[in-house]
């Protein structure tokens, strides 16, 4: 998976503090809060080909999409479907028409998990979530930022480079769950001496770390 380079326009977005960043980013994963995502006049995210799945809870934007433009998944699931070019139904002159409805999904959406992981958001579907991903710059008020954004990537690159010895279906193919899950478990990281033990002891400590992570979310 390639690791974004510098935007050649020589544009950059101010990302926030890392530590800030990090701290609502596990909240939100957690559900109690919202993404505050300064997107700017950027809609990436809603012209890269996303399936957006939708909710119990988002039965407001589900009675302003025309069935013409939903689909089930095999799982049951129903999800926006994007239309032939990439884009989302919804989107009209470069708005979104349900925006004060829209779903959760799309609240939830922050492409600066992929800057803090040191990855892109994909191939070229997602070109224009690349280009603001290259973009995004954290900055880092204290020693401690910086470090906790140094582990945030280190999980990614482990992820990526020993998926085989983490158990079966449980290490992440797809970019998205590869940010997520290396912000669940950056605490594995932090310590210079765990990152440099035995690949599968190491392994198993992301697990773990997820797994309280997620019985957290549960709780």
């Amino acid at each position: 998976m390639s690791s974004p380079s510098y935007d050649s326009s020589g544009t950059t977005v101010d990302a926030g503090p890392f530590g800030a960043w990090l701290a609502d980013a596990r909240a939100s994963l957690r559900g109690s809060v919202g993404a505050k995502v300064p997107c700017g006049d950027c809609v990436g995210c809603c012209v890269s080909s996303y399936h957006i799945p939708l909710r119990a809870t988002d039965a407001a934007a589900i009675e302003r999409i025309p069935g013409r433009h939903l689909v089930q998944s095999r799982a049951g699931t129903l999800h926006i479907q994007y239309r032939p070019d990439g884009l989302c139904p919804m989107l009209e002159a470069g708005h979104c028409t349900i925006y004060p409805h829209r779903p959760q999904t799309c609240r939830d959406y922050d492409c600066r998990f992929f800057a803090a992981a040191g990855i892109e958001a994909g191939g070229a579907e997602r070109s224009v979530i690349n280009t603001r991903v290259r973009q995004w710059r954290f900055t880092y008020p204290s020693p401690a930022d910086q470090r906790a954004h140094d582990a945030v990537r280190s999980a990614a690159a482990f992820l990526q480079r020993e998926a085989s010895r983490l158990p079966p279906g449980f290490a992440p193919a797809k970019p998205t769950g590869i940010a997520v899950l290396a912000v669940k478990t950056y605490m594995v990281f932090l310590d210079p001496d765990a990152v440099r033990t035995d690949a599968a002891k190491l392994a198993q400590a992301v697990v773990e770390a997820s797994q309280r992570f997620d019985a957290d979310i549960d709780e």
